[in-house]
């Protein structure tokens, strides 16, 4: 009988997830609440979901839980914005800005950009639905001046800044770390306090080198994958690795 039972529980967690009920990355509830939910025994809940597992509709990550597969992918090899790569990949990407204000620049971000104020944009990236990425931008206010909130929501920095003829993009440095979600991160990514997230910086410049972008990403770490292509040369030591002290 629990064998009949966990293939029933399997084939509705199989249906939500494929109706779209949970989105790719989104968690699922807690294995406690499935099995409330479903009048079931923790064991025969478990069995269900490790078949799911082992069909690919399934994933878990010790301390988040089970979520639905399929991580969203992220290439290195060259300048874009996340939208257009979740976009090429059939991905509906939306932006929602959190705040939109012109203030003084940070220590960090003074560093970076050399001005003393700014425009600092900070928005929730969702895929398909679902929380993606906690995105903040930071542009010198000469820059920002003739943005709009509305302008930010719909097209990307580089887009406004390249379009508008204030600035040619040359390039960018990203650096890449783990982090723990902060109560803020955790609330608009729907993740619980301290879950593994990827923290992106990532500086862009003119083509004369001058910074003009300082963006900071975090990313759930179950949801985001960057994936790095390696060319055959005489030393694949990678260049960019730097341990954190």
């Amino acid at each position: 009988m629990r064998e009949l039972r966990y293939r029933k529980i399997a084939d509705d967690l199989r249906r939500r997830v494929a109706a779209g009920e949970f989105a790719s990355g989104r968690l699922l509830p807690s294995e406690s609440e499935l099995t409330s939910a479903y009048d079931a025994s923790r064991v025969t809940v478990r069995k269900a979901l490790e078949a799911l597992r082992a069909e690919g509709v399934l994933d878990a990550r010790q301390g988040l839980g089970w979520f639905a597969a399929d991580p969203v992918r992220q290439s290195l090899g060259r300048l874009g914005t996340i939208e257009s790569q979740l976009a090429a990949s059939g991905v509906v990407p939306e932006r929602l800005v959190l705040d939109f204000a012109f203030t003084r620049a940070s220590r960090r971000v003074r560093a970076v950009l050399g001005v003393d104020t700014v425009l600092r944009v900070r928005r929730l990236n969702r895929a398909d639905g679902a929380p993606f990425a906690r995105v903040t931008v930071w542009v010198p206010e000469s820059l920002g001046a003739g943005l709009s909130r509305n302008d930010v929501e719909r097209s990307s920095f580089y887009d406004l800044l390249e379009r508008a003829g204030v600035a040619r993009l040359g390039g960018a440095t990203q650096t890449i770390g783990a982090a723990a979600a902060s109560e803020a991160d955790a609330h608009v990514l729907e993740i619980p306090v301290g879950s593994p997230v990827l923290r992106c910086e990532r500086v862009t410049r003119t083509v004369d080198g001058e910074p003009v972008i300082l963006a900071e990403h975090v990313f759930p770490a179950h949801r985001t994958e960057f994936v790095v292509d390696l060319p055959a040369v005489d030393s694949i030591a990678p260049s960019g690795l730097r341990l954190v002290e």
